[in-house]
């Protein structure tokens, strides 16, 4: 089941690009594997799958642990509180959702080396969710100049789980559209060329609206 799931998604992510002229190596899976033991997030690494997707920091440490023989490369992609910077964010290679200068500043404390991080963007404006509001980001970016450890390199968002094919794409366009922005602002502490959007249920729209990382969960898994 998990290697028919696994070309499931090989085959819908080469269509996808397809449509729009790009690459299918331009979009980077991450194996979302919060919902997953270890021994079955192993099973991934055969088939090419070494970006891992986790959205506790018990979590992600507990796997990291696990699977320490392997050249994965980690990503902390839910919300982080400050108090836990300190237990988890030298052991990233990416964290998606950076939102508020707080946080940054307690990253810049704990961190040993330049973190690369993602800015999490409300675009849909939600109040359940976390992020800086599109309008805002231009600001709270240039912000993080002062502090070195931190580097931006792309915007993250999440649509809503009820919004409609359009909607979500409006979304996800928007997001693209900012990051082209931010980019061509050469700012050296926010290179800013990455997309972190689309999950399991809309990966496809993002890969439209040009999405380079993708986080696929229960598509892996599902039975």
């Amino acid at each position: 089941m998990l290697e028919d799931n696994i070309n499931q998604i090989k085959t819908t992510v080469s269509q996808a690009c397809q449509k729009v002229q790009r690459k299918t190596d331009s979009v980077k899976v991450i194996a979302v594997t919060k919902s997953v033991t270890s021994e079955e997030a192993e099973k991934l690494i055969p088939f090419g799958f070494t970006d891992f997707g986790e959205n506790r920091t018990d979590h992600l440490l507990e796997k990291q642990a696990a699977l320490k023989d392997y050249d994965i490369t980690w990503h902390l992609i839910g919300r982080l509180q400050r108090r836990k910077v300190k237990d988890v964010i030298n052991q990233v290679d990416y964290f998606h959702a950076l939102e508020n200068e707080r946080l940054a500043a307690e990253i810049e404390k704990r961190a040993e080396h330049v973190i690369k991080c993602f800015v999490q963007v409300n675009v849909s404006q939600e109040e359940a969710k976390q992020g800086v509001l599109l309008d805002e980001t231009n600001d709270f970016i240039e912000a993080l100049a002062k502090y070195p450890l931190i580097e931006v390199v792309g915007l993250m968002t999440m649509a809503p789980f009820d919004g409609t094919e359009t909607e979500i794409e409006e979304y996800f366009t928007q997001l693209a559209i900012k990051r082209d922005e931010i980019m061509a602002l050469n700012w050296e502490h926010a290179p800013c060329k990455e997309l972190s959007m689309g999950m399991t249920q809309d990966f496809e729209i993002a890969i439209k609206a040009g999405a380079t990382h993708v986080r696929i969960g229960t598509a892996f898994f599902k039975d």
